[in-house]
């Protein structure tokens, strides 16, 4: 298992059209990836696949929401670093 933390930075959040992108991305990979949401406190608000948009744009991730991925696979490392610097990049979205 692998896993990082990051904090969604795009003035919009993950609405559809980066929610899209991030599942996309995430759906390439064959490890079994998560997405917590966090409180303020680092404690968890709710956890889901990270490979379901609509699980995705129920979490509600706004701008200066903290998240963690972590992933369980042969490709775990290389799915979670890309997913953070996509989530770090904003989407185009700044």
């Amino acid at each position: 298992m692998y896993a990082k933390k990051t904090t969604v930075i795009n003035k919009t959040g993950l609405h559809a059209r980066p929610a899209s992108a991030f599942v996309s991305a995430a759906s390439r990979f064959k490890a079994d990836i998560k997405i917590k949401k966090l409180d303020a406190n680092g404690e968890i608000v709710k956890t889901g696949p990270a490979k379901s948009i609509v699980y995705l744009l129920t979490m509600q991730l706004s701008r200066g929401t903290r998240i963690e991925l972590f992933a369980d696979g042969p490709d775990e490392v290389e799915a979670v670093d890309t997913l953070v610097g996509l989530i770090e990049s904003g989407f185009d979205d700044l």
